[in-house]
C-alpha cells in the first residue's frame, strides 16, 4: 500500500501546488458549463438546469478562489504583519454564500416546474453530457484531494465540496432523465429539490469552517501535543504552559510560556527559547513562533475552559 502524501512544510511548493489546484478547477468548470449549457437547452431539463446552475457557482467560487489563494500567498508587508492567509477562509465564507444563493434558485425554478410541467425532449443528450461530467468531475477531485492532503488548504477543501456535491447532482440528474424516459415526468423536478437541498448542506459545512479559521481555532489537537513534546524535550525546559495555536493560511502560529529556573541568566533564558524555537521549526518549518520566558516558582494561570 503507498504511503500517505506528507504535509508540505516549504511555502514555495505549496504555494505552486495551490495555484496548480486553481487553474485545474477553472478550467474544469468552464469546460463542464459548455456542455451543460447544450444540455440545459436540448432537453429542458429543470434537473439539467440545476446541474448547470451548480456549475456555474462553482466557476464563480474557483475564479474567488484563484484571487484568493493568490492574495493569501503573499508575504506579509508593513499593513499586514502577520500575513494575509485569512483571505482562505474569507473566499470559503463567500462561496458558502454563493452555494446558498444558487440552492434558493434551483428550489423555486423546481416547484415551478412541480406546478407547471413540461414535456423533456433529447434526454439521451443531456445523459451524455452528464456522463462526461461525472468522469471530468473524478478527475479533478483526485487531484484537488491530493493537494488538500499536502497543503491542508482551507480554500481547496471547500472548492472539493463544490465538485463532490457536482458528482451528486450529475448522477441524480441521470437517474431523474431516465425515470422521465420511463414515464416519470415529476421525478424531474422533486430530484432538483433533493440536490438543492444537498447543496444547502455543504454550503453549512464550508461556512462554519471557513468561520472557525476566522476565529482563530487551535491546531488540530495531534499538533498541539507535537509541540508540546518537542517543547519539553529540551532539558533546560521545566515546563509550558498557555500554548496558544493558530492557522492563516499556510503558516502555523504559535506562542506558549516556557518555564525555566529562577536563577537563570536572561542571555541563558533567550538561549533555551531560541533552541527550543528551532527544535518546533524543523518539525513545522512553515510556522511562526514566540516564546515567553517564565521562572518555573510563578504558578501558572488557571486552563481555560473547554
Amino acid at each position: 500500500m503507498p504511503d500517505e502524501p506528507q504535509l508540505i512544510t516549504d511555502p514555495a511548493q505549496a504555494a505552486r501546488l495551490l495555484r496548480r489546484a486553481t487553474y485545474a478547477s477553472v478550467a474544469t468548470a468552464s469546460l463542464l458549463i459548455a456542455g451543460k449549457l447544450v444540455a440545459a437547452l436540448l432537453t429542458g431539463s429543470i434537473s439539467v438546469l440545476a446541474s448547470l446552475v451548480d456549475s456555474m457557482m462553482d466557476i464563480a467560487a474557483s475564479i474567488i478562489n484563484l484571487l484568493a489563494v493568490h492574495y493569501s500567498l503573499q508575504p506579509p508587508d508593513r499593513d499586514h504583519r502577520f500575513g494575509h492567509g485569512k483571505a482562505e477562509p474569507l473566499a470559503g465564507l463567500v462561496q458558502a454564500a454563493f452555494i446558498a444563493g444558487s440552492a434558493v434558485f434551483l428550489i423555486l425554478n423546481a416547484v415551478d416546474r412541480l406546478l407547471h410541467p413540461k414535456p423533456l425532449t433529447d434526454e439521451w443528450v443531456g445523459v451524455g453530457v452528464l456522463l462526461f461530467a461525472i468522469v471530468a468531475t473524478l478527475a479533478l477531485l483526485a487531484f484537488q484531494h491530493h493537494v488538500i492532503r499536502r497543503t491542508q488548504s482551507t480554500a481547496i477543501r471547500a472548492d472539493a465540496l463544490h465538485y463532490a456535491t457536482d458528482l451528486l447532482t450529475n448522477g441524480a440528474t441521470i437517474v431523474a432523465l431516465g425515470l422521465t424516459m420511463l414515464g416519470w415526468p415529476l421525478t424531474d423536478p422533486v430530484f432538483a429539490i433533493g440536490i438543492a437541498l444537498y447543496i444547502v448542506y455543504s454550503a453549512s459545512q464550508i461556512g462554519y469552517e471557513s468561520i472557525q479559521l476566522l476565529m482563530d481555532h487551535e491546531l488540530p489537537p495531534e499538533v498541539h501535543s507535537r509541540i508540546k513534546t518537542i517543547a519539553r524535550a529540551h532539558p533546560q525546559v521545566r515546563g509550558i504552559h498557555e500554548l496558544r495555536t493558530r492557522r492563516s493560511g499556510q503558516t502555523y502560529f504559535v506562542q506558549m510560556h516556557l518555564m525555566l529556573d529562577d536563577q537563570m541568566p536572561l542571555i541563558e533564558a533567550h538561549r533555551v527559547a531560541d533552541e527550543t524555537e528551532a527544535a518546533i521549526l524543523a518539525a513545522f518549518p512553515n510556522a511562526d513562533v514566540l516564546i515567553h520566558e517564565d521562572p518555573a516558582s510563578e504558578p501558572p494561570p488557571p486552563p481555560l475552559p473547554v
